[in-house]
């Protein structure tokens, strides 16, 4: 595994790399940055199998993982997976502005002694993406055989074939978009204003603190009904009560149905892994998401990919609709890129791509292999 003095092997192989001052896209210099990461699998001799997985809003670098510690997108990658790591190098790394180990809002600034909060600068897409490229060139990899990733991760993607068109032979977005569209930031608006209502926020001040709980778990309830479907919620909870207690004569709001029970089940673990702060950023990035910003036209900016790309999108996505996905492959063939695209239908919405690895699978190997 390559390694440079200023990395740090730790638990569960997670590494860390300080990639120095990071210039953030809307001016502001953020100094002394760490990246965590982790590999997969090993560089061969031509030093051409490796591979950039973006992680999603709440993702990790814990792609794949044991019985013991399950990883994020275990059923497409792994050693004999569709992503064969027995073959190829895989590399992912936690976002700039998250919370698990990169520098982020609850990270403390050189030679301060309390974490940013809200003096942590603005993050973009496009920051994470920079972020990445300074991990890599640490790491000495000079070119990638593909990129690829969903959601937040399908939007970092497509910056990475904008911002360094020659990096990589392939990129593949997965039920993502060019740019976010207003039924998603609504749903992400909803979401902040859960966190920022809650009184325990105290203006991003928390630490060291639990900080917003309540507030973060209703803004994880929130994200679950937009990343499933009804058709999964009728099937899997329908009216079901969660005991069998009569109804109680005065007033409950808190009810027992099984979907009320996951939804809150769903908000508690998220507490226990992920800052509220980080939640706040990662979602303004993820709005103000938008190939085309202060670049041109959407066929000017898609003209810049060398790449060949593949498309992935789910019929049922309620974020990131698939028409939007349609025409951007259109456009990419329309502009003679080497593109090709992907649909399916899932009960499990967005979170098809990290649920449905069977029929993405085949076909990410077949790409990683063959090309477009």
């Amino acid at each position: 595994m390559l390694k440079t003095r200023e990395q740090e092997e730790v638990g569960d192989g997670l590494q860390f790399a300080n990639i120095g001052d990071l210039r953030m896209e809307n001016g502001a210099l953020l100094p002394e940055v760490k990246i965590a990461y982790k590999t997969y699998g090993r560089l061969n001799a031509k030093k051409d199998n490796a591979v950039l997985i973006c992680h999603a809003l709440t993702g990790n670098a814990h792609v794949c993982g044991t019985t013991e510690r399950p990883g994020w997108w275990d059923g497409l990658v792994g050693p004999e997976k569709w992503l064969d790591t027995d073959e190829y190098f895989v590399i992912c790394s936690n976002v700039l502005g998250g919370c698990n180990g990169s520098t982020g809002p609850a990270s403390i600034p050189p030679g301060e002694d309390r974490p940013y909060g809200l003096r942590f600068p603005t993050v973009t897409i496009r920051d994470m993406v920079r972020a990445q490229k300074a991990l890599l060139d640490q790491l000495g990899i000079q070119h990638l055989r593909c990129v690829l990733g969903g959601s937040m991760g399908g939007m970092q993607v497509l910056e990475w074939g904008i911002l360094y068109p020659d990096f990589m032979d392939c990129l593949i977005p997965m039920a993502t978009a060019a740019r976010f569209t207003p039924m998603a930031i609504a749903y992400n608006h909803v979401a902040r204003e859960a966190i920022m209502s809650d009184p325990a926020w105290q203006g991003g001040d928390y630490y060291p603190g639990p900080g917003p709980t309540k507030g973060l778990a209703i803004a994880r309830a929130i994200g679950m009904i937009s990343y499933r479907t009804a058709e999964l919620f009728e099937e899997r909870f329908g009216r079901r009560l969660q005991q069998t207690d009569p109804p109680q004569r005065e007033l409950d709001f808190h009810s027992t149905y099984a979907v009320e029970s996951y939804l809150r089940y769903q908000g508690e673990k998220l507490v226990r892994r992920f800052d509220a702060n980080s939640y706040l950023y990662l979602l303004k990035a993820m709005d103000t998401h938008d190939i085309c910003r202060d670049r041109g036209s959407l066929a000017e900016v898609l003209s810049a990919i060398e790449a060949e790309v593949l498309i992935i999108g789910v019929e049922e996505d309620l974020l990131y609709e698939v028409s939007h996905l349609r025409n951007l492959y259109q456009m990419l063939k329309s502009l003679y890129k080497k593109a090709k695209m992907l649909t399916f239908s899932s009960p499990f919405g967005h979170d098809a791509f990290l649920v449905e690895t069977d029929l993405i699978g085949p076909i990410v190997r077949q790409v990683l292999k063959q090309g477009v």
